[in-house]
């Protein structure tokens, strides 16, 4: 699997757990909704300061968000 695309489910999969929806998810960043919606499905490459700022508003730390199966 394409190791962005792993990366936006693991954010995808934090975000639920978290009971967050991508609107919830974009406010508390500071970003757009469709800005999650992109970093979920792969389709954008995220830098570490944007994987920093979801890993808090998430709670998790940052290699959660990351880790490659």
């Amino acid at each position: 699997m394409d190791e962005i695309k792993q990366i936006g489910k693991n954010i995808r999969k934090y975000r639920l757990k978290k009971g967050f929806t991508q609107l919830d998810l974009a406010a508390t960043c500071g970003f757009e909704e469709s800005s999650i919606g992109r970093l979920e499905n792969g389709n954008t490459n995220p830098t570490i300061k944007t994987l920093l700022k979801i890993a808090k508003a998430l709670g998790v730390k940052l290699n959660e968000l990351t880790k490659i199966k």
